[in-house]
C-alpha cells in the first residue's frame, strides 16, 4: 500500500528513543562532572607540588606536613588543608618592600636602604607547626637584626664599607642569637639562611645638596686662606729684605757704638719723602718732607705750569 504508515512509526520511536538516552547520557555527564568540581573546590582531593608541602589540621586538632608529591585525599567533613607551603629559595625585603627604607646612622644623619634576604624552609614542623604567621614574625625579627646593626654604623662605613657591612649582618642573621640566650633566627624559624644583599644605600637628597654647599664653601675658605698666607709671606720676604738693606747700610756707614743711627733713619725718611715727591702727580700743590728732629717743616714749592705751547 502507498499510505503504510508502519514505517514512519517505527521511525519516529527510535528518534525519541535516541533522544531520550543522549539526554539521560548528558545529564549523568554533568553530575559527574558538577560533583568532581565540587569535590576539587572542597579540597578533598588535594594535589602536592613538587618543592611545595601541604599543611593539615584534622578534626582532633593536630596538625600534619604532607610532603609527597601526587595525589592525596582527606576527610571531607573531619579536617582542613591550612595552608600551602613552598620548600623553595624565598625572598624578604627590608621593611617588608622593595623601595629603600629610611634608617638613621649613629651620626644621626639619614639615610635610605634597600636589601633582600634570601632564605628556604629547611624544618616544616618548626616554620608551619610551631609558628603562628611565621613570615610575620620572621619579617620583624629579620628587620630589628638589620636595622640594629646598619644604626649602629658611621656613616662612612656605610657607604664606603658595604661589602663589610653585609658580611656582618650575614653572619649575624645565620648565626647571632636573636636575644641574649635565645635561639638564633635559623633555629626559631627552622630556615637556612642563604643570603643577604645590601641592594642601595644613598644619602636623602636634601642631604646630599647641603653636602655639596659645604664643600663649595670649604674650597671658597680654602682658597681664601691660600691667599692670605701668600700675601702674609710676600709682606714678610719685603720686611725682611728692608732690614737687610737698612744692616747692610749700617755696616757700611755706620759707627759700631750706633751712634750714626738717627742720623741713619733720618735719612730714610727723607728719602722716602722725596721719593713720594717724585711720584707726585700734577694738582698737588705742596709736598711736606717730616723732620724727625723738631724743627720746622720744609714745604717745596710746586713745579710751575709750563707755558702754552702756540
Amino acid at each position: 500500500m502507498a499510505n503504510d504508515p508502519a514505517p514512519s512509526l517505527l521511525g519516529r520511536a527510535f528518534l525519541k528513543t535516541l533522544l531520550r538516552r543522549a539526554v539521560a547520557v548528558a545529564l549523568l555527564a554533568g553530575a559527574a562532572y558538577g560533583l568532581a568540581v565540587l569535590i576539587y573546590a572542597s579540597q578533598t582531593v588535594y594535589k602536592v607540588k613538587q618543592n611545595f608541602a601541604v599543611v593539615l589540621e584534622r578534626f582532633d586538632g593536630t596538625r600534619q606536613a604532607i610532603t609527597q608529591v601526587g595525589w592525596h585525599a582527606r576527610p571531607p567533613f573531619f579536617s582542613r588543608i591550612e595552608q600551602e607551603v613552598p620548600l623553595m629559595n624565598q625572598r624578604m625585603f627590608l621593611g617588608g618592600r622593595a623601595e629603600p627604607v629610611r634608617i638613621i646612622s649613629r651620626e644621626n644623619v639619614a639615610l635610605w636602604t634597600s636589601a633582600v634576604l634570601t632564605y628556604r624552609i629547611r624544618d616544616l614542623r618548626t616554620w608551619a607547626i610551631q609558628n603562628v604567621d611565621p613570615a610575620g614574625l620572621l619579617q620583624a625579627d629579620h628587620d630589628g637584626i638589620v636595622k640594629d646593626i646598619l644604626q649602629a654604623q658611621p656613616v662612612d662605613r656605610l657607604v664606603s664599607g658595604r661589602e663589610e657591612v653585609k658580611e656582618e649582618i650575614f653572619r649575624a642573621l645565620k648565626g647571632r642569637p636573636i636575644n641574649e640566650g635565645g635561639p638564633t633566627l635559623e633555629a626559631k624559624y627552622g630556615i637556612d639562611v642563604v643570603s643577604f644583599v645590601l641592594k642601595e644605600t644613598r644619602f636623602g637628597d636634601k642631604l646630599v645638596e647641603a653636602t655639596e654647599e659645604k664643600k663649595r664653601r670649604e674650597l671658597i675658605a680654602e682658597a681664601e686662606n691660600y691667599a692670605a698666607d701668600q700675601e702674609a709671606s710676600r709682606t714678610r720676604k719685603l720686611y725682611a729684605a728692608y732690614l737687610d738693606g737698612i744692616r747692610a747700610l749700617q755696616r757700611e756707614v755706620g759707627r759700631p757704638n750706633g751712634a750714626t743711627d738717627a742720623a741713619l733713619l733720618q735719612f730714610l725718611v727723607q728719602e722716602k719723602w722725596a721719593a713720594a715727591y717724585e711720584k707726585n702727580q700734577s694738582g698737588q700743590s705742596t709736598m711736606v718732607i717730616q723732620n724727625t728732629q723738631g724743627a720746622a717743616p720744609v714745604v717745596l714749592p710746586s713745579r710751575p705750569p709750563s707755558p702754552p705751547t702756540k
